[in-house]
């Protein structure tokens, strides 16, 4: 059996190669892919093959798929350019002939009204047009893209957001990671539909207890009407166009978009999801360890 993972020189496809090692998987059956290669020489030194693809270039993606047997899509980082990449893929795994596609898409993908998920619904879209064996892992917000905030949260006093009190189920990446682990190595997976998310949803006014718990400096969440969330994310350096989408992506959880039940991700993974508090503490001591 051969293994192909997509993206694996960003910090999920990384994950999901580590956790199928960590399952015993024997690394020459695993084909770890992305654009930089010098990224992958520590897991082609451990025996994992790895062969370069980028995602717009199908000639490179027929060869890395060649004689696969599942193929994980980690879904593009380009976001307004991630169909066409994904059309790609999708394409090469079907002429190789790959017996399972797995794709990360978003959580609650057919109802969700959110901007970033437009992209995520359309690949799944392709994907039963293909007539191709799939599986989608609807993966709900990283536990990351708020930790790796926390400084900015601890020098302002404040996490801002347009979420007002909805409750958003998010997990760590390797929480994701292991649970796509799981879906590559079971039996049977072709047609299900994961909606994946962390065992216990959160509000921001929350998340900004926890970050005041960990590290003992006060921290509100600082409701923002969308406009003004957006301008604050432009004035922090964010590109405009991206600082829409997160301020959409606000007022989607407070929709209750990225709300996720059923313990599907739990049931994969064999244990609970990473707590928040847990990753808000650790984020809080390797800050303070970089500040040593």
């Amino acid at each position: 059996m051969s293994i192909v993972i997509t993206g694996a020189t960003g910090q999920l496809g990384r994950l999901v190669v580590e956790a199928l090692l960590d399952l015993n998987v024997p690394a020459g059956q695993l084909v770890a892919t992305g654009r930089d290669l010098a990224k992958l020489d520590d897991l082609a030194d451990r025996g994992v093959q790895v062969r370069a693809i980028d995602y717009s270039d199908s000639a490179s993606l027929r060869e890395a798929f060649s004689g696969a047997d599942k193929v994980l899509l980690v879904s593009g980082s380009e976001v307004g350019q991630r169909l066409p990449q994904h059309l790609n893929v999708i394409a090469a795994a079907k002429e190789a002939g790959v017996s399972l596609i797995a794709y990360t898409s978003i959580a609650n993908a057919d109802t969700t009204g959110m901007a970033l998920a437009a992209e995520h619904q359309a690949t799944e879209v392709a994907l039963r047009e293909s007539g191709m064996p799939f599986v989608l892992l609807r993966n709900g917000w990283y536990l990351e893209n708020y930790t790796e905030q926390l400084g900015n949260f601890l020098q302002h006093g404040a996490v801002l957001g347009s979420a007002g009190e909805g409750r958003v189920s998010a997990a760590s990446r390797a929480d994701y990671a292991h649970a796509a682990a799981a879906v590559l190595l079971g039996d049977d997976q072709a047609g299900k539909v994961y909606e994946l998310g962390g065992d216990t949803a959160f509000t921001l006014g929350e998340l900004a207890e926890s970050v005041t718990a960990a590290t003992s400096q006060p921290v509100i969440y600082q409701q923002l009407p969308a406009e003004d969330y957006t301008q604050a994310l432009v004035g922090a350096g964010v590109p405009e166009q991206f600082a829409q989408i997160l301020a959409d992506s606000d007022l989607g959880i407070a929709r209750g978009d990225l709300l996720v039940t059923g313990g599907a991700l739990q049931a994969l993974i064999g244990r609970p999801s990473t707590p928040l508090s847990v990753a808000v503490q650790a984020a809080a001591e390797a800050l303070s360890a970089a500040k040593a």
